[in-house]
């Protein structure tokens, strides 16, 4: 008996909460039954129903009781709680899958958001809206709109597909799938994806992008476009606000004015201050008539706008060009004057010749991006190696000139001393001059070779056969101060990464 009760009870139940959960007409103005439409209820004028904590009002009805089934036209009006409202010209609504389908300018509300389309899906089990025909939402910050849509109102996330576009006050963004939170104004980016805004614009197949904050992460072939600078890396972060970008992992910023590029591990850019910082394997590299620089330094800072760009290169400083290499603890190069400055212990490579000095300035024509004159100042020497020994020049300060980028004359000033191989048309060793001018002392030089030498009339010394010399000392045959450092000179590109030695002094180049 009490198992039959029991029974009755569960069955009680059942049809119980079936009840509760069917489509209930709440008012209609006119109800009636049509043959033609079986199994129907037709409810004309104010129609109002509900199902499960959701009302649905329209101009006209066909409702069915035993499937559960509502289908509404004419200014159909759809609310769910006190946070959903949707208007559409029909809908229909399935009781048992919770499945309402409207179209014909479809407009529904939330408290964060509109969306328009003409066809709409509502799944109220998963509280999940989508589109298939296009549609647009809008926010207080953005108007999105894409062919596909899928919103989920739980946690506020629109995934967008197809056609995407994001457009606000301040940018406007493209792509083929993004996932966006109408909460936060986040924006997580799949494939290939473009921002622009009047300052730049942004392409990436991976990342977020923040519309409230204007901060962003991208992470997959990203890469940011200004109007004369391209930066890239394996992830980028950019702040709009403050105009600053980073990169990290095999970066490059290319300038398309200047015909450089830039290269490293990490690197910061400014684009308020027009400046960029670099590190990690850093270098900069200049075409200059189908031969590239490159300038290596731990560090490295670009600063200044078009055509008056500045370069600093701070510690273990190299330069490797085909035909000049250079070595130097720190170094500036200025884009406007085409000066650039190697400081602290530099020492230069050019047409066989090693030499070093205080300081050296390298000076290029700005116009053809040409090598142009040389300065060495202070402590200036001049070493070229000899099959029978070492040709040496000597003196206070020493001025070069440059021709289609070789170095073709140089003129020592001040206390200048020499050591000079002499040989003859057949390149036999003839003599060796060893002289002394207070005055100068200048040569000139063609084939990575000495071709003549001009002394003023002070000069003084004398010129060796070459078994007398052979009998001077190794120190008389030496100028004083001579150091020989080939091997610290890099014969390649890759070579310019080779750290020879820590050297360090910024409080120099902060006065250049």
């Amino acid at each position: 008996m009490k198992n039959l009760l029991f029974i009755i009870f569960i069955l009680f139940s059942i049809v119980g909460n079936s009840q509760s959960k069917r489509i209930k007409i709440l008012h209609a103005d006119n109800t009636h039954v049509d043959p033609k439409f079986p199994g129907a209820t037709i409810s004309f004028g104010n129609v109002i129903v509900e199902h499960e904590g959701a009302t649905l009002r329209c101009d006209k009805a066909y409702i069915y009781q035993e499937q559960n089934l509502i289908k509404a036209m004419g200014n159909v009006v759809v609310n769910q709680g006190d946070t959903i409202i949707q208007y559409s010209k029909y809908t229909d609504y399935d009781g048992v899958k919770k499945l309402a389908t409207s179209w014909g300018n479809v407009v529904l509300k939330d408290e964060l958001m509109t969306l328009r389309t003409d066809t709409l899906y509502f799944d109220r089990i998963k509280q999940h809206l989508f589109y298939r025909s296009g549609g647009t939402i809008i926010d207080n910050t953005n108007i999105l709109k894409s062919k596909i849509g899928n919103y989920y109102l739980e946690i506020n996330k629109f995934q967008a597909f197809t056609n995407v576009e994001v457009v606000n006050d301040d940018s406007h963004l493209v792509s083929n799938h993004l996932d966006y939170y109408t909460d936060t104004g986040i924006a997580d980016l799949f494939g290939p994806s473009t921002i622009t805004t009047e300052q730049n614009s942004i392409y990436t197949e991976k990342g977020r992008y923040n519309s409230k904050t204007n901060i962003s992460h991208f992470l997959k072939n990203s890469k940011i476009f200004y109007g004369d600078r391209t930066v890239e890396g394996d992830s980028l972060y950019y702040d709009k606000t403050i105009d600053f970008a980073s990169a990290t992992g095999n970066i490059k910023i290319i300038d398309t004015v200047n015909n450089s590029v830039v290269k490293g591990g990490y690197a910061e850019f400014f684009q308020l201050k027009d400046s960029v910082f670099i590190t990690d394997r850093a270098v900069a590299i200049s075409a200059m008539e189908n031969d590239s620089t490159y300038i290596h330094g731990d560090t490295l800072l670009i600063t200044g706008k078009v055509d008056e760009r500045l370069l600093k290169a701070f510690n273990h400083v190299k330069i490797f060009k085909i035909d000049l290499q250079a070595k130097c603890d720190s170094l500036v190069s200025n884009e406007k004057t085409g000066i650039t400055k190697l400081l602290i212990n530099p020492v230069l490579w050019a047409e066989g010749n090693q030499i070093t000095g205080d300081t050296i300035h390298l000076i290029s024509n700005s116009t053809t991006k040409q090598l142009d004159s040389l300065k060495i100042l202070n402590n200036a020497f001049m070493i070229q190696k000899d099959s029978a020994g070492f040709s040496q020049m000597k003196g206070k300060n020493m001025y070069g000139k440059f021709k289609f980028n070789k170095l073709k004359s140089l003129n020592d000033v001040g206390n200048s001393e020499v050591v000079f191989y002499l040989r003859d048309e057949s390149q036999k060793l003839i003599g060796i001059s060893k002289m002394e001018s207070s005055n100068y002392i200048f040569i000139t030089l063609d084939n990575n070779a000495i071709e003549s030498i001009d002394f003023n009339k002070n000069a003084k010394g004398k010129t060796y056969p070459p078994s007398e010399f052979e009998k001077l000392s190794p120190k008389e045959k030496l100028l004083k101060g001579f150091i020989w450092r080939e091997d610290e000179r890099p014969l390649t590109k890759e070579a310019i990464f080779i750290h020879d030695k820590p050297t360090i002094d910024k409080k120099q180049l902060s006065k250049n």
